[in-house]
């Protein structure tokens, strides 16, 4: 097999399988250095149980995970050198410390487009907020859980950024006095056994993104429930983006969506299919409106 690997004309990937001594061993991370450095993509180790009964650095990738691998490998790099920043998830605007107001963003899209860059060869970093998604390994991810972290996160690594893609589900509004202690409902309630809670309005991340001088190329989504293109092609021209994507807010939480991507030339096509391939549909129109 050692032979066949020197005499081949084409790239090679190779996936760790021992356990942890195995790996850890001075000989083994020598070789994998020599590896690297002869440009050979090694996918893995994992971590986790080893068949010794060892737990730790060493085991084969798992085949969800080296099948993400091996596509991503060959994901031509249409964003190579580029590097992107991509919001994603919901905010968590606290009433008090167990209360907040939030809404029902899962962040696959924002996910699936962080590792759609990642494949396309793009330097990405993810703000994301409140999700129960695992970060994919090969972006840099930082945690923004409310409206006002997720602005100043946003405005902390945008500088040098080529694209800014929105899509994190950020709260229009905020509480304007969080209670420091947990309400208590007869402490709260009046005469009519109603509760007033006061909201300010948060920041608006992509407008003031887009506002910035040198702004990156900048793309935001638009999740409505009625008249869709209406209401999309408005804000993408009152924010003054060169692209966004609308599409129906029954979507949220499901792996499939269907979306339009606006921009000068007026609404494409809608685009039904996992949140996984419009990630790449998205991405490659973002590099032709680049190009």
């Amino acid at each position: 097999l050692s032979s066949l690997c020197l005499a081949r004309d084409c790239p090679l990937l190779v996936a760790p399988a021992m356990n942890k001594q195995m790996w850890e061993n001075p000989a083994t991370q020598r070789n994998f250095a020599q590896l690297i450095a002869d440009k050979i993509t090694v996918l893995g180790p994992g971590s986790g149980d080893q068949a010794c009964g060892e737990v730790g650095l060493g085991r084969m990738l798992e085949a969800d995970e080296l099948m993400a691998d091996i596509s991503g490998f060959f994901t031509p790099k249409l964003l190579a050198g580029k590097r992107v920043l991509i919001t994603a998830g919901a905010t968590l605007e606290m009433i008090d410390p167990v209360r907040a107001i939030t809404n029902l963003s899962s962040g696959k899209m924002g996910y699936a487009l962080a590792q759609a860059a990642a494949d396309m060869g793009a330097m990405v970093t993810l703000i994301s907020g409140a999700t129960a998604l695992t970060p994919p390994k090969s972006v840099t991810n930082i945690s923004a859980t409310s409206a006002e972290k997720m602005y100043q996160a946003v405005m902390s690594h945008i500088k040098n950024q080529d694209i800014f893609i929105a899509v994190a589900a950020v709260a229009d509004y905020t509480p304007a006095r969080p209670s420091a202690q947990k309400m208590k409902k007869i402490e709260q309630a009046n005469n009519n056994n109603t509760v007033t809670i006061e909201l300010t309005p948060t920041k608006d991340i992509l407008k003031d993104v887009a506002s910035l001088p040198n702004a990156p190329f900048c793309m935001g989504f638009a999740a409505e429930s009625e008249r869709l293109i209406e209401y999309a092609s408005a804000k993408r021209i009152a924010k003054k983006l060169p692209l966004i994507v609308a599409n129906h807010v029954s979507a949220m939480k499901s792996n499939e969506n269907t979306v339009t991507l606006i921009d000068d030339a007026g609404a494409h096509a809608p685009i039904t299919a996992s949140k996984v391939d419009i990630a790449t549909v998205i991405l490659k129109h973002v590099a032709k409106l680049m190009a």
